[in-house]
């Protein structure tokens, strides 16, 4: 019997070595979170691995321009074209700048693990074990899992020792961070990644456990380290273009590395107390009596958003959309609760959104600034009838 693989491994396994054997520009495009720094950084070392090289690397900065593959990316990577356009963690969703990438002389990979938003870009090649015609039986693999499985299509036997183990400890701190469900596929992924993380060889990981202060007042037991070490390599600052997550995992310099996370437990300290205020703001002003949490301001922070509503979500077990006003448009995040998927909690409200998308208990959104009021009641109206 054969076995079963996630559609479209094998052709972009193929497409990614073809473009590496004809020195093709091959551009790296990802998410700002920890899941889409890792895919981006399995997928660069992939191609580094074979004797190819990444001409560049990209990361939208969400607040500037927006979530996935938008049209200002499409204009700064303008000159590298024509090349191969491999695009992790995002993408799915992109079905007008997928079409302008094209026109603009890029071959597009999309390696995407959110929901399908009644079908899928026209891109070269699509991995999404969600989109139609995919029989692989495990559907909710991180963006570094699939790229986890597309590097072993891609090494074939040769997938094995320290570079597997280096594949294996990225794609198991994805999983965990994007809080994907621990059973199948995902338990493997874990289990051998933090085996591998114990006796990692990059010195951003290594220099955890070799920082004081960062294990300080802190238990010496694994899994609460390892959450400590997640919540840092979450900050979304972008730094010369790329997150500083990308920067401290890719450095080859342990002491570098030490001052890079010195930098980010002040960075997160700040972050927290953010947080904290953000919340009980929320607090003091929402109907704790309504079916779910809406509310947005023009001066918060866009990269904490995501856990602002987890916390509120947590702490009132309703589903939670949050949102900066910024110009005209307003851009969120919505976490939500066992038995209500937000995505398909927006899907009955399109004509309100911009964009939208992601997974059922995290996900996100743009939208006119003069829709809110409007979508809060959509939104309301619907979420009996899912």
């Amino acid at each position: 019997m054969k076995e079963t693989k996630i559609k479209n491994l094998d052709a972009a396994a193929k497409r990614i070595k073809t473009a590496i054997a004809g020195g093709e520009n091959i551009i790296v495009y990802g998410d700002t979170d920890l899941d889409g720094v890792c895919a981006a950084i399995m997928v660069g070392e992939m191609i580094k691995n074979a004797g190819g090289e990444t001409a560049a690397y990209y990361f939208p900065d969400r607040e500037k321009e927006g979530y996935g593959i938008t049209e200002t990316a499409l204009e700064k990577l303008a000159r590298f074209s024509p090349a191969l356009l491999v695009a992790v963690d995002l993408g799915i969703g992109n079905f007008e700048e997928v079409k302008l990438a094209r026109r603009a002389g890029f071959s597009v990979i999309i390696v995407d693990h959110h929901e399908i938003l009644g079908g899928v870009p026209e891109a070269d090649i699509v991995i999404d074990p969600k989109q139609p015609g995919d029989d692989y039986p495990f559907k909710f693999l991180a963006a570094s899992g699939l790229v986890f499985r597309l590097a072993e299509e891609f090494f074939g036997a040769e997938f094995h020792g320290n570079l597997r183990q280096s594949f294996a400890e990225m794609a198991a701190l994805a999983t965990i961070a994007d809080m994907m469900p621990r059973r199948d596929d995902n338990v493997e992924i874990i289990n051998e990644g933090l085996a591998a993380l114990k006796r990692s060889f990059r010195p951003g990981l290594r220099a955890f456990f070799d920082t004081d202060a960062f294990f300080e007042n802190d238990s010496r037991n694994f899994k609460s380290r390892l959450n400590k070490i997640i919540a840092v390599l979450n900050v979304r600052d972008i730094r010369n273009g790329l997150p500083a997550a990308f920067d401290l995992l890719t450095t080859d310099s342990l002491e570098k590395s030490k001052k890079l996370i010195r930098e980010f437990l002040e960075i997160n300290k700040l972050r927290r107390e953010k947080i904290n205020v953000a919340v009980a703001e929320i607090e003091t002003q929402i109907d704790k009596s309504a079916p779910l949490i809406f509310c947005g301001r023009r001066d918060w922070d866009l990269n904490l958003l995501g856990t602002i509503a987890s916390i509120l979500a947590i702490n009132y077990n309703k589903p939670v959309f949050v949102y900066k006003i910024l110009n005209g448009q307003v851009q969120g995040a919505a976490r939500s609760i066992d038995g209500v998927d937000s995505v398909a909690l927006m899907k009955k409200c399109p004509e309100l959104l911009m964009t939208f998308g992601g997974h059922p208990k995290a996900s996100g959104f743009r939208a006119k600034t003069e829709n809110m009021e409007k979508f809060k009641e959509c939104l309301t109206k619907n979420l009996d009838k899912l």
